[in-house]
């Protein structure tokens, strides 16, 4: 488990204990954090690369690397680079084009319950020349991810399975509803509540 769903689940338990003065709480999850997540989760191949379509073996393929995160508007945007060799793989060369454009991908934030996602994910710009943006972004477009889910609650709850171990007192996360998550300057406010025991 990720340092960064640690620190969440230690927030929460900071956090919950004061639920009954409170209908909920708001958790900051820092663009810095955010981004080390994406990272481990999707960019945790061989050098980094997250692979959109192919693979190191494939004749032809994409992927990405080198992702940036940042926040604007309601929105999270990565910057990253992308390399491609596009055409028809043949006997294990693709027969093709290749090419190494920088690229941005923009995700809206969502939670439903006690699942944090990011939905409409789309191609905001594929290079600074319009011609190539023109030919690369439809198939790109249909290459990445349409949603990423998380279920926070299972997350917290793996985190808290060495509690007794770690503190004496055995910890459970019961119920968790994620209310809503918005983004504010350079960082993500997540609106959660849920209920703890302890024993």
């Amino acid at each position: 488990m990720t340092t960064f769903w640690r620190a969440i689940a230690a927030a929460l338990l900071l956090t919950m204990g004061r639920v009954q003065l409170c209908s909920a709480v708001e958790m900051k999850v820092s663009r810095e954090a955010l981004e080390r997540t994406l990272k481990q989760q999707l960019f945790s191949g061989p050098d980094g690369r997250y692979f959109v379509k192919g693979n190191a073996q494939s004749g032809c393929y994409t992927y990405a690397e080198d992702a940036k995160l940042s926040f604007v508007q309601d929105r999270i945007v990565v910057r990253l680079k992308t390399h491609s060799r596009l055409g028809k793989s043949m006997r294990g060369t693709c027969l093709g084009v290749a090419l190494s454009v920088p690229a941005e991908v923009s995700l809206a934030p969502d939670a439903e319950g006690e699942t944090i996602g990011f939905r409409d994910a789309r191609v905001d710009r594929v290079s600074d020349q319009k011609e190539l943006n023109f030919l690369l972004s439809p198939f790109l477009s249909h290459q990445i991810p349409s949603s990423l889910k998380v279920n926070a609650a299972d997350l917290l709850r793996k985190a808290l399975e060495g509690s007794t171990a770690s503190s004496g007192y055995k910890v459970t996360l019961d119920r968790l509803k994620i209310h809503s998550i918005q983004i504010q300057g350079d960082t993500m406010v997540v609106d959660v509540d849920g209920d703890i025991s302890v024993k």
